[in-house]
């Protein structure tokens, strides 16, 4: 999934010097290529609190403005695995494989 212009994304670290939270959620109002964009970040008045160029692997898209439909968990899940390194995918499926047997025991 390719980030868009006008896309909400979600933080996936810190950004101290701008008081930038993970988690916290900005939109794209710029594209410099298909690993930079221009987010901007607002407090609940709309006004903005952070303007900041950040490269693909520092955020997840939370809406998609071309399909008017917040992202799935599933997919955001997806998402955020992806940029990992095999070796901390192949943790996270292994992880995941051990949840699947604890849920099957409380069944």
């Amino acid at each position: 999934m390719q980030p868009e212009l006008f896309d909400i994304v979600e933080l996936l670290s810190d950004i101290p010097k701008l008081n930038l939270k993970t988690g916290d959620r900005g939109a794209i109002v710029e594209k410099y290529s298909d690993r930079d964009y221009e987010i901007e970040f607002t407090n609940k008045d709309g006004e903005t609190v952070a303007l900041c160029t950040l490269p693909f692997h520092k955020f997840i898209i939370v809406w998609q403005t071309k399909t008017q439909n917040w992202v799935s968990l599933s997919d955001r899940i997806a998402s955020i695995v992806q940029k990992l390194s095999e070796e901390k995918q192949q943790e996270i499926f292994a992880l995941t494989r051990s949840f699947r047997r604890i849920d099957k025991k409380l069944r």
